[in-house]
């Protein structure tokens, strides 16, 4: 007999399933719990709610466990490209070398974006956020191709979506980036590779040519990869339950978009950068802030140590570490906001507190560094969050969709007033 786990209301007893994932989670199903008792649970944030069963990835924070479709963030990382692991996310397999090509060449044939996308960008303020702008070039896509609007519609359509906009994205990012600063649009190359294309489309100027440094674009390439999906987080809750409605990939994804923006999820690596600002502006002294951070009455947090999900240690910044110290070392770039993050790095692996703490510098920390290296802008860092965070979104829309999961509809408790008479405007 399968087990069960026992609940008592109002002096009945009800059986629930328990569930068990295949490393060894556990789960009990309430969902029938409302029809057979008229109970819900209650749980703020969703912290403890499973909404969905998924093959897509597995993360233990306590033991720093970070895999996606069975295969070991490290090892992807060291051996494998962004692009590979966005087929292996939204298709579940590894590729073999003639569908990776395949792949690989449709990706490059579709990052060309119809003229009037340029239009739709001269509306836009130069002032405008390039989330905001971002967001809706998504969303314009369903406009273009207004069969996207069903999908319902034949697998190869769906297919030819989901490499539309993987396609179509550092595009968008760059573009985005080009507006931001005045500076005129550059095209896609699709004699480039992913991450170098982009690079060309957002560093090129008129009349010079761009060199993509392969350093450069191999650590972006790995940071996207860190980036490609991380279980049941915000905005990829948003893309689920956006899809569940279902609304096409590209309405689901600028959903996604709009919740990453938010500063209590994406903007985490713009917020380490504004942190090391301050503290340059305050005279780079990282022990005075590091002596801060361990005060409990002062109001000052340390950005972009410890993670909210991993308990020991980002299994994610240990590679992003070394691909920071090759940028780093590679540019030569003399920067004083880094030459601080330098420090309180050093700081925070050798103080005891941090240390018993296991307060290590996250996934966050470093791909903020690396950014600022290249030059990027901090409001374009949630951006290039976006563009890395894509494939976990087109795979987790897509499994929603394939296992024909129901509209997400959460329950409430009501907490407000009882049923009262209507008084009349004159009467009050």
């Amino acid at each position: 007999m399968s087990e069960t786990a026992k609940i008592i209301l109002d002096g009945k007893e009800y059986n629930l399933p328990v569930v068990e994932g295949s490393e060894n989670e556990k789960a009990i199903d309430i969902s029938q719990l409302r029809a057979q008792s008229g109970y819900i649970t209650l749980d703020y944030g969703y912290k403890n709610t499973g909404s969905t069963s998924s093959a897509i990835t597995f993360l233990d924070g306590e033991k720093g466990i970070l895999r996606y479709r069975g295969y070991s963030i490290e090892d992807l990382a060291e051996n494998s490209s962004f692009m590979e692991v966005a087929y292996l996310l939204i298709y579940g397999e590894l590729p073999s070398k003639d569908v990776f090509e395949k792949f690989d060449q449709n990706i490059r044939k579709h990052t060309l974006i119809h003229e009037d996308i340029k239009k739709i960008l001269d509306g836009f303020p130069s002032k405008s956020h390039p989330m905001g702008v971002l967001s809706s070039l998504v969303t314009t896509q369903t406009a273009f191709y207004p069969e996207s609007l069903d999908p319902s519609r034949s697998p190869e359509g769906v297919d030819l979506s989901i490499i539309r906009i993987l396609a179509k994205m550092p595009t968008f990012v760059a573009w985005a980036h080009k507006h931001k600063l005045g500076h005129p649009v550059v095209y896609p190359n699709v004699n480039m590779d992913y991450c170098s294309n982009m690079l060309q489309m957002m560093f090129k100027m008129p009349g010079n040519d761009y060199d993509v440094d392969p350093v450069v674009s191999n650590a972006l390439d790995k940071l996207l990869i860190l980036h490609a999906d991380h279980e049941q987080n915000c905005s990829t809750s948003t893309v689920r339950i956006t899809g569940s409605s279902r609304a096409s990939l590209y309405a689901s994804v600028s959903a996604g978009i709009n919740a990453l923006w938010g500063p209590l999820h994406g903007g985490a690596n713009q917020a380490v950068i504004e942190m090391l600002e301050n503290i340059k502006a305050d005279g780079g002294d990282t022990k005075k802030w590091m002596a801060k951070a361990k005060d409990k009455d002062d109001p000052f947090r340390l950005m972009g140590f410890g993670h909210r999900v991993y308990k020991n240690f980002d299994p994610r910044a240990r590679i992003i570490k070394k691909a920071a110290d090759d940028v780093l070392e590679k540019l030569g770039i003399q920067d004083p906001v880094l030459d601080v993050a330098k420090g309180l790095e050093a700081e925070a692996l050798s103080d005891d507190y941090f240390v018993e703490r296991k307060l290590y510098p996250n996934v966050d920390f470093y791909s903020g560094i690396i950014y600022r290296a290249l030059g990027i802008p901090v409001d374009m860092f949630t951006v290039m969050f976006a563009l890395g965070r894509l494939p976990g979104w087109i795979a987790q829309w897509k499994e929603m969709r394939e296992n024909s999961e129901p509209i997400g509809r959460p329950r409430q408790v009501y907490v407000g007033e009882n049923l009262r008479p209507y008084v009349p405007l004159s009467k009050r």
